[in-house]
């Protein structure tokens, strides 16, 4: 099944380069260490003497990147094969009104919803570009999603007295994103927010607010909405899926870390408040109260990364996850990823699979 997934990256790689008449190195994707050693997520800081110096290669390409500042080492980074900007964020969106979007009703997006302002984000676009830099009601915003580890995520682009852009750096921690700012060239890691080498390093973004749901529910709520569009003069398959079946596959792309005992690598998760429920958990309850989080599940949404095509893959359906405080709810952030995504960053907490644990 990894094979098939890996063939399918590669032959998408060489369309897109034959689009924009460029040509892949049959190895460019293979995923190698700059180092070998097996990863796992470690919240010791490792500023000054500790850190790596970075090998020439990396210095080369990353030049204004201070790799004596550091929170892990260089030996859990990963090429997932294309460089720095291999995959290209997109940096001046275009959206539409929602109610003209020709989107199947069931097609994953990301709904930001910031003072009264709304927008969507589809997965299918999300998928080829990873971030979306962008701007609502004033406030700077990174959209972001991560294929391997179906991370979305938003972030506040403010950060101490800098607004930051984001791009890729092409590699991985993890299986996840490692993303970089344009302004110090710090890498973060996009699962968590934290600046991993440069300027930035163990500094937090904050996380805001969003849900993961179906267009047809995101129209439904928001009808005035306006909806992501694919950029001008870039040639991407916007609707199909580069990494088939990856979702039902039996272990995690370019992963070096530890799975989880006794649960499928890549069983779906839904976190919370560093607390992680099993999505089939969820889905058999509808609805589910634990403590000041409660957590509600509709059919409609598909799966990025299962059939060729998005539209087509199976229901997963849609999550909302609320705090409760006395008689108010209120959206808080969350994510839907894999159960070895949760481990790998809480290696010591389990998944809640019924009720009571």
């Amino acid at each position: 099944m990894l094979e098939n997934i890996f063939n399918e990256h590669i032959r998408s790689l060489h369309r897109t380069a034959k689009q924009m008449g460029l040509t892949v190195a049959a190895g460019a994707i293979i995923g190698t260490g700059f180092f070998s050693a097996e990863s796992q997520a470690d919240d010791t800081p490792l500023l000054g003497s500790a850190c790596q110096t970075a090998p020439p290669f990396i210095q080369r390409a990353w030049p204004d990147t201070d790799f004596s500042r550091c929170t892990v080492s260089l030996d859990e980074i990963i090429s997932g094969g294309p460089g720095k900007d291999g995959i290209r964020s997109i940096d001046s969106p275009e959206f539409e009104p929602v109610g003209q979007s020709a989107l199947a009703d069931n097609e994953p997006v990301i709904t930001v919803t910031v003072a009264d302002e709304t927008r969507i984000y589809p997965l299918q676009i999300l998928t080829w570009h990873e971030i979306v830099n962008d701007e609502i009601a004033d406030i700077p915003i990174a959209v972001t999603y991560c294929p391997l580890c179906n991370a979305s995520i938003v972030f506040d682009r403010r950060l101490n007295d800098r607004i930051l852009d984001f791009g890729t750096t092409g590699n991985l921690r993890l299986s996840d994103l490692v993303m970089y700012d344009r302004q110090t060239e710090s890498w973060f890691q996009q699962y968590t927010g934290t600046g991993l080498f440069g300027t930035l390093a163990g500094q937090q973004l904050e996380v805001l607010p969003a849900r993961l749901e179906s267009v047809r529910t995101a129209r439904e709520q928001f009808p005035d909405s306006r909806i992501l569009v694919p950029p001008r003069g870039v040639l991407r398959p916007y609707g199909a899926n580069p990494y088939v079946g990856y979702d039902t596959s039996g272990f995690p792309f370019l992963f070096n870390g530890k799975v989880p005992q006794g649960v499928k690598p890549l069983e779906y998760v839904v976190i919370a408040d560093n607390r992680a429920w099993a999505l089939s958990y969820i889905q058999q309850q509808g609805r589910l109260v634990d403590g000041e989080i409660e957590i509600s599940w509709q059919p409609g949404r598909a799966s990025a990364l299962d059939s060729r095509q998005i539209a087509n893959g199976r229901d997963l359906g849609s999550v909302i996850v609320k705090r409760i405080t006395g008689s108010n709810k209120k959206l808080i952030p969350y994510k839907i990823s894999f159960a070895f995504v949760w481990h790998a960053f809480n290696p010591e907490t389990e998944i809640i699979r019924q009720a009571g644990g």
